[in-house]
């Protein structure tokens, strides 16, 4: 079955117009393999701190493709970008700003912020560490699927403890994923001149308690992949940065006709 959708699709791509192709769409040249007969568990805990899942009457289903067929099948290589910095540091401007880029550059890309999933997946969870830990671990997950499906995926996440955005790096390193860490570095005095939602005034007046930077911490990055500064350059630069980034890595949009 999996061969024969696979030459139908080749047959079906190939007599489509070169416009509804996908970009830098390839013809495979291999058969998709069966899974192994005997099952294998996820290469990473989806539960916190590498415990076992919950349930133990689940099977682990292979896929028909690994990545790098699904990649070539559809010409998209997936990434995560992890921007992390504290609140008011520009991470979602700047994220936004990349996103757009690549999808305009012919790159298929997705943006998720922080504070966006807790419209929804995360609308059960709060601001203790506990729950903090269990936003980025969601987070982490999420962004690993849409990266192995190709899609270069832009997390804008305060993520302050550097534990976490470990374990989230963890995720991506077991499946052989590429997974970028970039660091929004700006003072606190700066981030907080900007209190874009007010929350720092808040802290201040002791209205809001836990809050990043004040009265909880923040650990700085130890070795980021990128650093940038969006007190001392535009937006527009840094998303040059991430872009360059990207394209040092071999990330970069298919060439137009």
């Amino acid at each position: 079955l999996g061969s024969s959708l696979t030459r139908s699709h080749v047959v079906r791509t190939a007599m489509m117009p070169s416009s509804a192709r996908l970009p830098f769409l390839t013809t495979p040249t291999f058969q998709p393999k069966r899974a192994p007969s005997s099952p294998r568990p996820p290469a990473f805990s989806s539960q916190p701190g590498g415990a076992a899942p919950k349930a133990d009457n689940i099977v682990w289903s292979d896929a028909l493709l690994s990545n790098a067929e699904r990649t070539a099948l559809s010409g998209c290589r997936g990434a995560t970008i992890w921007m992390t910095g504290l609140s008011g540091s520009g991470k979602s401007t700047v994220g936004a700003l990349v996103e757009k880029h690549l999808i305009e550059a012919g790159l298929l890309s997705y943006r998720l912020d922080g504070d966006n999933v807790r419209f929804g997946l995360n609308r059960d969870l709060g601001f203790s560490e506990a729950d903090r830990k269990e936003n980025i671990r969601r987070i982490a997950e999420v962004s690993k699927l849409f990266t192995d499906c190709g899609v270069l995926t832009i997390c804008s996440f305060i993520s302050p403890y550097r534990s976490d955005r470990d374990s989230a790096r963890e995720v991506f390193t077991k499946e052989g994923l590429p997974f970028f860490e970039v660091f929004v570095d700006v003072p606190i005095e700066v981030a907080e001149s900007r209190d874009p939602k007010g929350l720092y005034k808040k802290a201040r007046d002791g209205k809001l308690k836990g809050f990043t930077g004040i009265d909880a911490p923040y650990e700085a990055p130890l070795k980021p992949e990128l650093t940038v500064k969006t007190h001392e350059h535009s937006p527009e630069e840094c998303v040059e940065q991430i872009v360059a980034m990207l394209a040092k890595h071999g990330i970069k949009p298919p060439e137009r006709a």
